[in-house]
């Protein structure tokens, strides 16, 4: 069997606060397979930006670090190698799309030029050649009149075509594999679906690997192959799409699902939500992190020990005691 595309194993990443050590993103492990849509979806504050930036190694250091782990990008070792190799590879061969497109791009420059950029640096072509493949990438991306486009700066343009723009920038190289940070939070519903179809139909074209993170189960659903939840620096389920939304297993995962607005039922009716909010980084509790705002929480090991992830079916895997083979089935309780 072929290495994946993206292979991260037990990532851990600190920020020094005070002069302590914190630890942000808790040894993680995932995959993404060429041409797969993996969602890294939760709670904002739960790591998935801090996952992202670790990625490309990105993170200011300091405060910043990666303390351990491996990011393995096509069989290459990307954690604790040079700035001047990282720089080859962003771009190039992993390309990232932001949630603000304004802040992102760059006000001085005209748009074709933030395009034509990463082109001259990584091809190795000259201006002219550039500013054609440039102009076909803001074809590609469907912006109207591309020429005029090409001329203008980010403030003469509209939110969806900034994203756009940001897109065709991304996908300037052919990366194998793109990271978008709730790339569609800014925009509205029409528009939002627009982009999510240009990526899906970029990725068509080129086989990326897609990580998308979000904390909209919508887009999961119409976009993921696979799905991460994300909580307390910790990945607490993984399953295809499928299983997620017809199986939830960790309590967490459950009760996102369940505060989502469902058609049919008394529009009258609360939206259900989750007691408690997710607790302070800095101040991680011992045991599970989840545990005071469980519903279905074991005070005889949930807060004293925290629980590895645990399959519940051929990959799907949530890290619960309640799934825990060697405890008593009368002390996991059926969910």
């Amino acid at each position: 069997m072929t290495e994946s595309l993206l292979n991260v194993t037990n990532l851990r990443t600190e920020f020094r606060i005070g002069g302590e050590q914190i630890p942000v993103v808790r040894g993680i492990s995932f995959s993404v397979q060429q041409g797969e849509t993996v969602g890294l979806v939760g709670e904002s504050g739960s790591g998935k930006s801090v996952t992202a930036l670790s990625l490309l190694g990105l993170l200011p250091d300091p405060p910043a670090h990666i303390a351990g782990g491996s990011v393995r990008l096509q069989g290459d070792e990307l954690v604790g190698k040079p700035e001047k190799f990282l720089r080859s590879v962003r771009g190039a061969r992993i390309a990232m799309v932001f949630q603000d497109p304004f802040a992102s791009l760059n006000p001085t420059m005209t748009l074709g030029e933030q395009i034509a950029e990463p082109i001259r640096l990584h091809k190795h072509l000259g201006r002219r050649e550039a500013k054609q493949e440039a102009l076909r990438l803001l074809h590609a991306v469907r912006i109207p009149s591309p020429e005029t486009r090409y001329g203008q700066y980010p403030h003469e343009v509209s939110g969806g075509q900034r994203q756009r723009v940001m897109i065709a920038i991304a996908f300037a190289c052919h990366p194998a594999l793109l990271i978008a940070d709730e790339p569609t939070t800014a925009l509205d519903v029409t528009v939002q679906a627009q982009i999510l179809g240009l990526m899906a139909d970029m990725q068509r074209t080129t086989d990326t690997g897609i990580l998308l993170i979000t904390h909209d189960f919508g887009v999961v659903a119409q976009v993921c192959d696979r799905v991460l939840v994300m909580y307390a620096g910790q990945i607490v389920e993984t399953g295809t799409t499928e299983q997620i939304f017809r199986a939830p297993s960790h309590p967490y995962t459950q009760g996102l699902l369940a505060s989502l607005p469902q058609s049919g039922k008394d529009r009258t009716g609360h939206l259900q939500s989750m007691p408690g909010q997710a607790p302070n980084i800095t101040e991680l509790p011992t045991g599970c992190p989840f545990y005071a705002r469980c519903p279905h929480r074991m005070p005889d090991i949930c807060p004293i020990h925290e629980p590895e992830a645990f399959e519940t079916e051929p990959g799907h895997a949530a890290r619960c005691y309640l799934y825990d083979p060697t405890l008593p089935v009368a002390m996991r309780r059926s969910i």
